[in-house]
Formats: structure tokens, C-alpha cells, sequence
């Protein structure tokens, strides 16, 4: 049986992964508008993904006993400067994610809830991967230049 703080602090990183989904939809639409239709499809991938994330903790919630639940997801931005800026703030959003799976594992641990401590850590294994491939493609886009840019949207968009 999973403890209340628990199920609530999963409840909460349901919705954080929820948000995160329509915020890299955002991001793939506008892409998608700008011409950069490669970018545009791995971004819908990563939303995708998110998704997973969400879909994975509810059942692992409903597994435990708990109840799964989602409640209103805040408005994600809808505008972004440039290509550059959107990579930015994918690493800066998949560091804040990394937060708050650590202190998921830090709750699961307060809660001695070994099961919940052991799902939770290959989110932080998975994390580490995620931060990394966004600097990764955040410093390419930078060096990158027009030309880089194309060449980045093409191979991006084969994910």
C-alpha cells in the first residue's frame, strides 16, 4: 500500500509530465511553422514520451493501491524567440524535471517505500539521458549556423 504523501507527490509529477508533453507540442508546432519540420517530429516524439511517463506512474500508482489521478494541466507557452531559444529551454525544463523526480525519490525513501524508490530511480537513470541530449542538441544548434541548422532539422527529424 502506498502512503498518502506519496500518492499525492506522484499525482503531482502525473500533471508535471502531463504539462511538460503540451509544452514540447507547443515547442513542435512551432517549429513545425517555422519550416524546421525534422525539429518539429523529434519535438512531438519528446511530447510523446512525456506522455509515457504520465501514462507509466499511473499505473504504477494504481498498481500500489493508490489512486491515479489529473486534475487541470496550466497553459504552456504558446511563442518562442528562436530555434536556439526553444533548445535552451528544453535543457532548462529537463533540469527542473530531474528536481522533481529527485525529490520523488527523496519522498519514497522519507516513506521507506522501497518499490516506489527503486521505479523511481530509473527515471533518474533516464533523466541523466535526457539532460544530456538536450545540451547535446542545444550546443549543436548554437554552433550550428543556417546552414548546421538544415543539416540538424534533417537528421533530427529520422528519430
Amino acid at each position: 500500500m502506498i502512503t498518502e504523501k506519496l500518492q499525492n507527490a506522484i499525482n503531482d509529477q502525473i500533471i508535471a509530465e502531463m504539462w511538460s508533453a503540451n509544452l514540447y507540442l507547443s515547442m513542435s508546432f512551432y517549429l513545425d511553422k517555422e519550416g524546421y519540420d525534422g525539429l518539429a517530429h523529434w519535438m512531438k516524439k519528446q511530447s510523446q514520451e512525456e506522455l509515457e511517463h504520465a501514462y507509466d506512474m499511473a499505473d504504477f500508482l494504481n498498481r500500489r493501491g493508490g489512486t491515479a489521478k489529473v486534475s487541470m494541466i496550466d497553459v504552456v507557452p504558446q511563442g518562442w524567440g528562436s530555434v536556439v531559444e526553444v533548445f535552451k529551454h528544453i535543457y532548462e525544463h529537463e533540469c527542473h524535471v530531474s528536481s522533481l523526480i529527485d525529490k520523488l525519490v527523496d519522498i519514497a525513501r522519507e516513506e521507506k517505500d522501497n518499490a516506489s524508490y527503486d521505479f523511481f530511480m530509473k527515471y533518474v537513470r533516464e533523466q541523466v539521458e535526457e539532460e544530456a541530449t538536450a545540451l547535446s542538441v542545444y550546443e549543436k544548434i548554437k554552433r550550428a549556423g543556417e546552414a548546421g541548422l538544415v543539416m540538424l532539422d534533417e537528421k533530427l527529424g529520422k528519430r
